[in-house]
């Protein structure tokens, strides 16, 4: 079965998104909206799999579409939604958790490190968390998602249920009408460019996270220029001066960190930035990437504000979105319940 080229991907609404998911994912989507038909969806289903303050939540939904749109994802382009305004998704992810086997969730490593020692208190759906994520992608038969590495393991099992799913029911899908059994593909990562691991400013051996105790860690996207510059400056180093070639960032996470991140913001290799900065100190460094961060995050960052001001207007661009994503979703689930054998209303 030939299958339209489509690209989904989504962002949790938990905690203020920061310079790595600006750098590892929403410059990259803007990007894919020029050649892609793309979905980019606000996972609040996914929220939830840990407590979310209802009222916070809300406010978190808007604050990551702001961000969305502010990066210049394009909801005429792109279909921007949050995810619970599509019930086929959650219905989906009922079929697929009677698709799944419990052998390969028990194997997802990212369930394991979020539920830490406490894993009878966790909740089911953050065990089943890699479910509803299959759903979400296949649910728009999408081809292509952009991840990043803590991902894969996800979409792997992605494809395991969209390959099962089409063994188990080859002769439905055939019966209706289906030419081969592929009903659902067998979708492809994208693994975005240099700039997918953004490393916290205090540890570079550890990548950026919202979820990170210290606000020196990251950058946040609704961060203003004042606090941007003084985290910069307060970012772990080390005594040496930076090298001339990319070879010398070896052994040194946090200086290859920062080069990582100027080399990303200005769009240049990290050669090339170490060709200007090479043998140069920190300071002189960091002042420079202070400036560039400020220059590239500053206007995101009014434009958020503009956005936020007027939440009706993020509220009307989710609608419309939800209502663009259904369109899509309501034939597809209507195909699955024909195919697992519900009767039609």
């Amino acid at each position: 079965m030939a299958f339209t080229p489509r690209v989904f991907s989504g962002m949790q609404p938990t905690g203020n998104l920061h310079l790595g998911n600006y750098l590892g994912a929403l410059t990259r989507w803007v990007e894919m909206q020029k050649t892609h038909d793309c979905l980019y969806c606000i996972v609040d289903m996914h929220a939830i799999t840990l407590w979310q303050d209802p009222a916070e939540l809300r406010a978190a939904i808007r604050s990551v579409t702001a961000a969305y749109l502010a990066a210049g994802l394009d909801p005429v382009r792109s279909i921007i939604f949050n995810q619970s305004q599509v019930a086929e998704h959650a219905e989906l992810a009922w079929v697929f958790s009677c698709v799944a086997r419990l052998g390969w969730l028990n194997r997802m490593t990212q369930f394991k490190e979020k539920a830490g020692k406490d894993r009878e208190q966790a909740s089911v759906g953050l065990y089943a968390y890699p479910v509803l994520m299959a759903a979400d992608i296949l649910l728009y038969k999408a081809t292509h998602v952009p991840v990043g590495d803590d991902q894969k393991q996800h979409l792997e099992l992605t494809r395991d249920i969209a390959q099962k799913f089409n063994n188990d029911y080859a002769d439905a899908i055939r019966a209706a009408g289906h030419a081969d059994t592929a009903f659902f593909p067998l979708c492809e990562p994208v693994i975005m460019g240099p700039a997918t691991r953004v490393m916290s400013l205090r540890d570079g051996t550890k990548k950026m996270s919202k979820s990170d105790a210290s606000e020196l860690s990251r950058i946040n996207m609704t961060d203003d220029a004042d606090a941007i510059a003084r985290k910069i400056q307060k970012a772990k180093t080390d005594p040496e001066p930076l090298p001339g070639e990319a070879a010398g960032l070896a052994g040194r996470p946090e200086a290859d960190n920062l080069v990582g991140i100027f080399a990303a913001l200005a769009d240049k290799s990290k050669a090339q930035v170490l060709r200007e900065f090479g043998g140069a100190q920190f300071a002189k460094f960091k002042t420079a990437l202070a400036e560039l961060a400020v220059a590239r995050i500053g206007p995101v960052n009014a434009e958020m504000s503009r956005l936020l001001a007027d939440p009706g207007q993020i509220d009307r661009i989710l609608a419309e979105g939800g209502a663009r994503a259904r369109q899509l979703a309501a034939p597809v689930m209507v195909e699955v319940k024909e195919i697992v054998g519900y009767l039609r209303p």
